[in-house]
């Protein structure tokens, strides 16, 4: 199934633009001829969805999100200064984030373009087929626009092709769009899963949990919690109640179902021959894999086994992620080779209960016997910010298999089952899980003031029902349920505001690192104070990212900086 993944190659090519927004068109077709056909419209589509996954792998939202977090330290190595700068809200540059920015533009600009064409299509097969193309359309829309709104706060809203210079937009403009969005998508999708050979494309289910988390983030950060509507475009507005049914209808109608152990859901719980785990193994751990067994995923970015360098962002087509956080200088089994992005605040391991099998289902402790790994190598090519503690869920993964002449060799798990030579720099193919049954059960809890959700994710981890709800009980389940997803730090910035920054910096003050195997506190790391002024750096910009500078200069000065950013100078690292 690796093999053909839907959407990787793009209908249309990924050249770079320069002018603001990255939205023109440079592409032979155009929306004066384009789309024509079903096909046209669906190739258009792919080409949409395509902007999720050909992101530069610094900038790739999953990692900002994480090294932003209080879970999580920047790492990689000692001259690895981007996720280091980010994890403290500083920068290494005035464009840092430009690739991020551009791209979710271009993926904005694709849905417009789609969206403004479909009349062009002079004969669909049937109602329902437009519909399906034009729902997807407005929850990619919808999705690209809700992640930027999390990432820079406002922006410019564009909704249309035409090359624009507009300023930013203010917040509930902005969300008012994501929802009416994600509402168009709940009313035109199909009330049915996609089949396999569709897998990685948005349905109405997926919309129903989207517009969830978007209401969510909303209401917490602009509004305390304090609404019990949201506004739609055109003076329409969104109640809270809708929010619930739009949950319940996801919960009880959509077929997605959470799976019996939290584990099977992540690579490492891979059963095959070659595999050696000892932690898999001691637990009977199963992997359910990626074509179609897993009921708990809804929504999830697809990734292949044609990663390369053959053409420009083919690298794309294979998981960056898991390369950006996997150890450094050393191939393992089962944790294989990476640039050591992501280690794990101690604190976390030290305070989530033992009881709970999520706690070392998500977290590797290097000196643990029971995880079976030998000759760890600390310090490895300059690892920075080191705890010994790494995540568990984006890894690279490895097996031992033999070889043609009976040796044994170390390779990626995609070697085995795909079939593909191993290099470890595109090797991996797990595909990032953005949206599952867990979190939908658990917002459903947040909306209600209810303790269903939370019990159920409680039970499939062994720990006792709570007697009574409490935004407490609710915010640690979030915590140990959704751990390295990429979920924490927007969670903390919507219970929290600009004011996440105190409990961040508290969870967080005193954890020991090693510095290329040297013992300090994330305190005192490069002696610069910057990890001090972690919680006014977070009221300085809001918890929002630097715009990137270019944009600004091609806007002419329509668009201006975030707040918090305005001196360049003195917010670099």
């Amino acid at each position: 199934m690796k093999r053909y993944i839907i959407y990787f190659i793009a209908a249309f090519t990924m050249a770079g633009c320069s002018d603001f927004l990255d939205s023109e068109n440079l592409v032979k077709k155009n929306n004066s001829n384009f789309p024509v056909s079903p096909n046209d419209a669906l190739q258009s589509l792919y080409g949409a969805y395509s902007n999720m996954i050909t992101i530069e792998p610094s900038q790739h939202p999953h990692l900002i999100a994480e090294i932003m977090s209080d879970d999580r330290f920047g790492g990689g190595g000692q001259n690895d200064r981007d996720p280091q700068a980010t994890s403290v809200f500083k920068a290494t540059s005035a464009n840092q984030f430009e690739n991020l920015w551009g791209n979710y533009y271009k993926g904005i600009f694709r849905c417009n373009m789609l969206l403004q064409g479909l009349d062009l299509v002079e004969k669909w097969d049937s109602p329902e087929q437009r519909n399906k193309i034009e729902g997807e359309t407005k929850f990619l829309r919808a999705f690209y626009y809700f992640n930027m709104a999390r990432m820079w706060g406002t922006i410019p809203l564009v909704l249309d092709p035409a090359p624009q210079n507009k300023p930013k937009a203010g917040a509930d403009q902005i969300f008012a769009q994501i929802l009416t969005d994600l509402k168009d998508a709940i009313d035109l999708l199909p009330a049915q899963q996609q089949p396999v050979a569709e897998m990685g494309r948005a349905t109405k289910w997926a919309a129903q949990a989207l517009m969830a988390r978007a209401y969510l983030f909303y209401d917490g950060y602009y509004n305390q919690n304090a609404m019990a509507s949201a506004p739609l475009v055109e003076g329409a507005s969104i109640s809270s109640t809708q929010i619930v049914a739009y949950i319940d209808d996801c919960i009880n109608n959509s077929g997605y179902s959470m799976l019996e152990d939290f584990r099977n859901q992540w690579p490492y719980s891979i059963d095959i021959p070659e595999a050696n785990y000892k932690y898999a193994k001691d637990n009977n751990l199963k992997w359910v894999r990626e074509e179609g067994a897993n009921t708990e995923i809804i929504f999830a970015a697809k990734y292949s086994i044609l990663g390369s360098w053959i053409t420009p962002n083919s690298d794309k087509y294979s998981n960056q992620l898991n390369l950006f956080q996997g150890w450094r200088d050393q191939t393992q089994t089962p944790f294989g080779r990476g640039w050591g992005m992501g280690p794990v605040n101690p604190k976390l391991f030290a305070e989530w209960p033992d009881s709970d099998p999520r706690k070392k289902g998500s977290i590797c402790d290097v000196n643990d016997a029971n995880e079976g790994i030998s000759d760890f190598k600390w310090g490895g090519d300059m690892q920075w910010q080191e705890t010994g503690y790494w995540q568990k869920k984006y890894m690279p993964i490895n097996v031992t298999r033999k070889t043609s002449d009976g040796k044994d060799e170390i390779c990626n798990y995609s070697a085995v089952l795909y079939g593909r030579t191993p290099q470890f720099q595109q090797d991996n193919t797990q595909d990032i899980v953005l949206i599952r049954m867990a979190d939908v059960m658990l917002m459903h809890s947040e909306l209600t003031k209810t303790t269903q959700g939370i019990n159920a994710v409680r039970a499939r981890a062994e720990q006792s029902p709570i007697t009574a709800y409490s935004e407490q009980a609710l915010r640690q389940e979030r915590r140990y349920e959704l751990a390295f997803e990429g979920i924490r730090y927007y969670d903390m910035l919507r219970w929290y505001g600009p004011e996440a920054g105190v409990t961040m910096k508290e969870n967080m003050t005193g954890a020991a690192i090693f510095n290329m195997g040297a013992q300090t506190t994330i305190n005192a790391d490069r002696g610069n104070g910057y990890f001090n002024q972690l919680d006014q750096r977070l009221r300085e910009t809001g918890g929002f990212l630097q715009i990137p500078n270019q944009q600004i200069e091609l806007s002419d000065g329509v668009l201006t900086q975030n707040k918090g950013w305005e001196d360049g100078a003195s917010v670099m690292f």
